[in-house]
């Protein structure tokens, strides 16, 4: 059996959370009376896989993230905590520049993703180890439509190739670094999640493995009600 690597889990809390209208960035709204950033953080806290933490958050949150999740909490994997940018590639790239030399693999996560598990973090790390690059994913419930800039319809692409993609994503250390630092020299624009970046500047192939479709990306208002019910229903299933 091969040596584990060295795993990082870059998680990402910087953003302002815009379309859940509301004051409170969206990763520290209370979820079932804790922090949405604070399931994630715990999952990555208690996992096998993950050596540490690198914990990107807004201008300005660095103490509040300290005294009120991380210590309170005790977070003991959360190496370094450092400030992101304006946009979600700065932030990677800010979180990439904080990783340790001997970094083996990459872990990215979005912390509105309360819902990442153990089971995921395991075929994440069993798919990077095969492919060196990864994200997770599941197939689309829905038939996809591609339309014009006018809505029009141009495409019905077979549903079975049509996949919903999440986080975690998954690289090698120097894979992900090189395309980063590729991309903050060159235009980035269009870039969407750490996958695209990888293919763009790097020309190499994402494997796509499978998430969760409870693996929620909360947003809106409405996000928050459902990983509250879904919350609810897995600590009654766990006898909490």
């Amino acid at each position: 059996m091969k040596e584990k690597m060295y795993c990082t889990a870059i998680v990402l809390s910087a953003g302002q959370g815009k379309r859940m209208e509301t004051s409170t960035q969206k990763q520290y709204l209370e979820l079932e009376g804790k922090p949405i950033i604070y399931y994630s953080l715990k999952v990555f806290e208690d996992s096998q896989i993950i050596d540490d933490i690198v914990l990107v958050v807004g201008e300005g949150q660095k103490e509040y993230v300290c005294e009120e999740i991380l210590n309170k909490y005790g977070f003991s994997k959360v190496r370094a905590v450092v400030y992101g940018g304006k946009e979600r590639y700065d932030s990677v790239w800010q979180g990439i520049l904080a990783l340790t030399a001997q970094q083996g693999y990459v872990f990215i996560h979005d912390g509105a993703r309360p819902f990442v598990d153990e089971d995921i973090l395991n075929r994440a790390y069993d798919t990077v180890i095969r492919h060196g690059a990864c994200a997770a994913g599941m197939p689309s419930k829905d038939t996809i439509k591609l339309v014009d800039d006018e809505s029009f319809t141009v495409k019905t692409p077979k549903r079975k190739y049509m996949w919903v993609v999440q986080t975690p994503q998954v690289f090698e250390s120097s894979l992900i670094t090189d395309a980063y630092s590729k991309l903050m020299r060159e235009d980035s624009a269009n870039v969407t999640d750490d996958a695209m970046v990888v293919e763009q500047m790097m020309k190499v192939p994402v494997k796509l493995f499978e998430g969760s479709y409870e693996n929620i990306k909360i947003t809106t208002p409405e996000d928050l009600e459902v990983a509250s019910a879904l919350l609810k229903r897995k600590n009654k299933n766990l006898g909490n």
